[in-house]
């Protein structure tokens, strides 16, 4: 792995024998569609489903993403649910999309989650299985193939952040040139107005400077905290406190921040194994930390508070 953190932060350089970076689950539901009329004449044939499934996992799994060459062991374990609810044409549907990614922990068999979102509204797009998913930085071809590459470097961007501080910074610079060819597609979730959980804001909260600290947490929990658990666990906890406090640096300049909110939630069950055996001081600063950045989760954690 240090050798790949040189090659990305260092080099970039292009290796000649490549393995491929990403090892994604695709899944696709189609439940809802079988029990309306919006199914169409393939209701009972679940083939276009089934190339949706293969074209999607081709698209993330089969395509360079990075000039880096990926060890097999080193590659993103990553997963995709699309839950389908409408199909208004032969090719055009919508639902809900789910994306998670899971990064391994040094010196061990856990492997914790980085990144775990499902989109609030409906994401529409167009499928049409004879067509290829075609794709490049400066164009909008379709917005399915926009938003599947929006997030394969929105999430290189936060796996490099875990191993090394501003690691990610030059896959949120591509995120962003993803979501500016597609903002004018006329396509809901790429614009700023269209909600706080916009594509949009994933991308503003990684690449505006002012929220520096949101990647020195992703350094300080994974590289600094989790990985170092088997060498020293004390230690490993206060650089697990210490993300929270980066954390709550950006809570202070911007409450609420979308990507504040999911590390937290990702992590919220994790935080509250690592910590049940810990001093009860640190079981305060975790509980104190996490109710000030996110206080839904705080009740997930209420038996660290000692002030009750």
């Amino acid at each position: 792995m240090k050798r790949l953190l040189l090659i990305v932060l260092i080099t970039m350089s292009f290796c000649a024998v490549r393995a491929q970076e990403f090892r994604c689950s695709v899944q696709v539901n189609y439940q809802k569609l079988l029990t309306t009329t919006q199914a169409y004449e393939s209701a009972n044939d679940k083939k276009v489903f089934d190339a949706m499934k293969q074209a999607i996992e081709d698209f993330v799994n089969g395509r360079r993403w990075t000039n880096i060459d990926f060890e097999q062991q080193e590659q993103l374990d990553c997963g995709i649910s699309l839950i389908l609810s409408t199909r208004s044409s032969a090719t055009d549907f919508a639902g809900q999309l789910q994306i998670q990614l899971r990064r391994p922990v040094y010196n061990s068999t856990y492997t914790s989650g980085l990144f775990n979102y499902m989109e609030s509204g409906n994401f529409n797009f167009t499928f049409n299985e004879s067509q290829p998913l075609d794709f490049d930085l400066g164009n909008f071809y379709s917005n399915l193939s926009s938003t599947l590459g929006y997030y394969c470097y929105l999430l290189l961007g936060i796996y490099f952040d875990s191993y090394a501080p501003g690691g990610g910074e030059p896959f949120y610079q591509l995120a962003q040139q993803v979501q500016q060819a597609a903002e004018s597609s006329g396509y809901v979730g790429w614009k700023s107005s269209e909600g706080a959980k916009s594509r949009y804001w994933f991308m503003e909260n990684h690449t505006n400077s002012a929220y520096a600290s949101l990647h020195q947490a992703y350094y300080d929990y994974h590289r600094m905290g989790l990985d170092m658990m088997t060498k020293d666990q004390t230690k490993a906890r206060q650089a697990i406190i210490t993300a929270l406090r980066d954390l709550q640096a950006v809570h202070k300049k911007r409450p609420n921040l979308l990507s504040v909110t999911q590390f937290v939630d990702v992590k919220i069950q994790e935080l509250n194994s690592i910590f049940t055996p810990a001093p009860q001081e640190e079981k305060q600063q975790v509980y104190d930390l996490v109710k000030e950045i996110s206080p839904i989760n705080a009740v997930k954690i209420k038996e660290f508070d000692m002030k009750k």
